[in-house]
């Protein structure tokens, strides 16, 4: 079997459910908190970890920054057989109520990159899969964290966001930046569009949980470096998702039988 070209993986390294955070450095962290984790491949920004949880394979692999890098994680993870995703990640909070440290649930995207513009029309909505979504609340409520669930504001360009003034379309990024925070848009991240088009695409079962790092308009707030919640949220999350499958799986059986 020939591994894949990005991943340097093969049928039988991943689990179905696999968390993606962007950064490969926190790939063994979340892996500590599988049942005997082993890496499986490390190849440029991409590397992977498979353990278990609940006597479930269960994976973890980083997708570098972006969209782009990030569709190609989930091609070649879906390719290998995974068929449920959580991102996990830092992104900016864009409500006035948020504060770092907060956890931002989303649920869907704003496509404001290009990478899923090579999947669907525009008009198509980036959307994460429900029973993620209720998994991840369930599990932050449970583990006490303070969450926001709503949609996130998903594009290509960091320093856009951060530093608008300096290009010259400013005035076309900040206005739209202000359209975003009036729609109600919860946080600005770098990944999420592409995993819940992709999602849709190929039917899998996707979501996103990010650290909200720091408020953009209220920078006296300071920053949050602390990812470990949106971890233990996605890692409770995922026993949630597995206990479902199996009552749903024992339902059907029995369905049957009868």
């Amino acid at each position: 079997m020939v591994k894949s070209h990005h991943l340097a993986i093969e049928p039988g390294d991943v689990g179905r459910f696999v968390i993606l955070p962007g950064d490969p450095g926190r790939c063994k962290v979340i892996a500590s908190h599988f049942d005997n984790p082993k890496k499986n491949a490390e190849n440029r920004e991409y590397v992977t970890y498979t353990g278990s949880i609940l006597n479930e394979p269960v994976s973890v692999s980083s997708t570098g920054i972006g969209n782009p890098s990030a569709a190609i994680a989930i091609e070649e993870l879906r390719a290998v057989g995974a068929d449920t995703f959580i991102r996990v990640g830092t992104s900016g909070g864009m409500q006035p109520n948020q504060i770092p440290g907060d956890l931002a649930i989303i649920t869907g995207s704003i496509r404001d990159e290009g990478t899923s513009k090579h999947y669907l029309p525009i008009e198509f909505p980036a959307v994460a899969n429900i029973d993620v979504v209720i998994a991840l609340r369930e599990a932050a409520e449970t583990l006490g964290y303070n969450t926001h669930l709503g949609i996130s504001h998903s594009k290509d360009s960091y320093f856009g966001q951060m530093a608008p003034e300096r290009m010259p379309v400013a005035n076309f990024l900040e206005e739209r930046w202000k359209a975003w925070v009036q729609g109600g848009a919860i946080c600005a991240e770098m990944e999420s569009a592409i995993l819940l088009s992709l999602g849709a695409v190929y039917r899998l079962r996707v979501g996103s949980i990010t650290l909200i790092a720091m408020n953009q308009d209220k920078p006296e707030l300071g920053i949050s470096t602390d990812t470990a919640p949106a971890i233990k949220t996605a890692i409770k999350a995922i026993e949630l998702l597995i206990q479902l499958d199996r009552k749903n799986e024992e339902e059907r059986m029995n369905a049957t039988r009868n």
